[in-house]
């Protein structure tokens, strides 16, 4: 009975979704209040429905109710708990109504409070959100739907993908999705925009949180991603550039590009046609990633799907908003006229030259990820683009993205000095070159790749630091750091971390060392720096899992054996699925990572073990945390809260279409 509640509920939100699709909309066009009200209380109406039928879901999974065709296909009794709440997203069906529901949340969200939004341009933001929650509610309905009954229910289900029955993966995908999602409250103000065509600093205003809350949560859900990756797969690496993982990184390419270029239409009321461009663009690639994901266009280990049916509906969804906001955008940019004057040598052109790194990476990411389809289809030919095409192509843009960074944010707005600014980042220049050349010295293979890591690492921090620094004033008043706005400390971490992150990546990359062999119990083995032993192997019984388990010792080399770590790394098989999986032992420490895997028995009575030494591999995640940190600090400013209110009159007027 609560399933079939929670169908109907879906269904109800459906129906809300057309109305509020299309009865703000005429109410805007026509200017009637009535019509234009309607918004609101449907977009409150149908998060609450949506919520319903979400519950609806998580409430047949977390009781094992095998009677509904989802919690079979996805579910155990013997799971525990956290698993069967995350078997809710952890498939096609359930990941969509995740979506929606994360949809319907934005547009309730933009109603509660974007009551400082002109009337039209609210009605026209909620009915455009509205239109894009009622394709994939139709979507869900009529190709994946999740409350299915079974007609002859069986005792138990056939569990989830053992590879998702992780903590990192039960919080990687709401994280990740709030991202993708938040980006369409984005879209939906640039394609209102577009109708009314005005675009002005107070649009500009209005639209950074949203994009910025979408951020945070994307750097969250990739690196939470990262880290599983990192630490369940058993590949020791991060980063892969798996069509999935680039499929969440475009769009954060754009997002990053987008908060960044508002800030100017906010400032100086200028490139307001790129601004909404990057909006259509960013989603854009929010729907190509799902479209990825669940067409079986291109093999995953994250796909969800494998239907070429529901490809063809998302692609229809994709072609029809996407397409339909760039021909609205042709036909509307030229009206945008840009007030704000800037010289070659500003803040502005700063962030230009941002905008077009990231905007030019992310189609990199995006050619490197689609060309062996296109190669396929056109040459008949089967290609593979791995990391050596990534890592030559994309590398370079950060680089250059990674030099900017500390001139661009330090310059003036509208005409800046180069020579001052680069005067007062002298002693961050000679920091990193230092640095960089102490790398150089003591590295023992003399690749260029760590010293230039550890030089864009540092100039990026110290860069920050020194904006940060210029803000006492001549008389070094530390007390004006303590005034400064919220954003402008967000500003400052957030570019730090970014540093911290790319140090993580150098050191990685460059240093790290990785010991393959066949090992026999008691027999000790050095790597490096340390000296391993595999104590024991036992066979272990887990909650729905049988398990191999090593035991194994971590001390100095050549020391005086005393113990460093004591590891426990696991082969684990999923009897329901009969699929095994990788839980690599991992000894977490500041400057490097000591990172365990125990593999198969062999006929000798050995055991393969794969032992990586992992340098400054924690940073790549403490420098994310850091990005979404700072894009919290600026969230908070309390600028955010009461500008929109201040700036309403000035909105009003904006700047006219035609």
């Amino acid at each position: 009975m609560i399933a079939e509640l929670g169908h109907f509920a879906l269904i109800l939100a459906f129906l809300v979704s057309l109305v509020q699709a299309v009865v703000p909309l005429i109410g805007a066009h026509k200017r009637w209040p009535g019509w234009m009200s309607v918004a609101e209380p449907a977009a409150t109406a149908q998060f609450v429905l949506v919520l319903g039928a979400f519950a609806a879901l998580t409430y047949a999974f977390v009781v094992s109710d095998f009677s509904l065709r989802l919690v079979v296909l996805n579910s155990h009794s013997a799971k525990p708990m956290l698993y069967k709440i995350s078997g809710v997203w952890g498939n096609h069906e359930g990941s969509m109504l995740l979506w929606v529901l994360i949809l319907a949340l934005f547009g309730a969200m933009a109603a509660w409070f974007g009551g400082n939004l002109p009337p039209t341009l609210r009605a026209r933001v909620l009915a455009v959100q509205s239109l894009v929650a009622t394709a994939f509610y139709a979507f869900i309905l009529f190709t994946s739907n999740p409350f299915l009954r079974m007609a002859i229910p069986p005792m138990d289900g056939q569990d989830l993908n053992p590879l998702l029955q992780d903590p990192g993966l039960a919080f990687h995908p709401p994280f990740l999705y709030l991202g993708y999602v938040g980006l369409s409250i984005c879209f939906s103000f640039a394609v209102a925009a577009l109708i009314e065509g005005r675009v002005d600093a107070a649009w500009g205003r209005w639209v950074r949180p949203w994009t910025l809350a979408a951020w945070i949560f994307l750097t969250i859900g990739i690196a939470l991603g990262s880290w599983w990756a990192y630490y369940e797969l058993g590949w020791g690496g991060f980063w892969f550039w798996d069509p999935v993982e680039n499929a969440s990184f475009m769009p954060w390419l754009f997002a990053a590009a987008l908060l960044h270029s508002a800030i100017v239409v906010e400032k100086r009321e200028a490139l307001k046609s790129w601004t909404i461009l990057l909006a259509i663009l960013a989603f854009g690639f929010s729907l190509i990633g799902t479209f990825i994901v669940r067409s079986g266009l291109l093999t995953s280990v994250h796909a969800f799907a494998n239907d070429p049916e529901r490809g063809v509906f998302i692609l229809m969804i994709l072609v029809f908003f996407t397409g339909g906001a760039l021909t609205l955008f042709a036909a509307r940019a030229s009206a945008m006229e840009a007030k704000g004057v800037f010289g070659v040598v500003s803040r502005e052109s700063a962030l230009v030259v941002n905008n077009i790194l990231l905007a030019v990476a992310s189609f990199v990411v995006f050619v490197g990820t689609i060309w062996p389809l296109v190669a396929e289809m056109a040459f008949d030919r089967k290609l593979s683009v791995g990391p050596p095409f990534f890592e030559m192509a994309f590398t370079p843009f950060m680089v250059l993205l990674g030099l900017v960074l500390p001139l661009g944010s330090m310059l003036a707005w509208k005409r800046g000095s180069l020579s001052r600014v680069a005067r007062q980042l002298v002693p961050a220049l000679i920091l990193a070159l230092a640095l960089a050349g102490l790398v150089w010295t003591i590295q023992t293979e003399r690749s260029m790749l760590g010293p230039i890591g550890v030089f864009l690492g540092t100039w990026l921090i110290a860069g920050a630091l020194t904006d940060l620094w210029t803000r006492t004033g001549r008389n070094r008043d530390l007390t004006r750091l303590l005034r400064l706005p919220r954003a402008d400390w967000g500003k400052t971490v957030a570019h730090s971390g970014l540093g911290i992150t790319m140090l993580g990546i150098a050191g990685l990359m460059a240093w790290e060392q990785e010991d393959i062999r066949t090992v026999q119990i008691g027999a000790p083995w050095q790597v490096g720096k340390f000296e391993f032993e595999l104590l024991d192997v036992t066979r272990e019984q887990g909650p729905n899992y049988t398990a191999t388990r090593g035991e194994v010792s971590v001390r100095p080399a050549g020391g005086d054996g005393s113990e460093i770590a004591h590891l426990y790394p696991e082969k684990r098989v999923y009897p329901v699925q009969q699929m095994p999986t990788t839980e690599a032992a991992i000894d977490y420490r500041f400057l490097r990572d000591v990172y365990v895997v125990v593999g198969d028995a062999q006929p000798n009575g050995g055991w393969v073990m794969r032992i990586y030494i992992k340098p400054l591999a924690n940073w790549v995640w403490g420098g994310c945390i850091l990005m979404a940190l700072g894009g919290l600090l600026s969230l908070s400013d309390r600028r955010y809260r009461v500008a929109a209110g201040a700036r309403k009159t000035a909105s009003v007027q904006g700047v006219p279409a035609e």
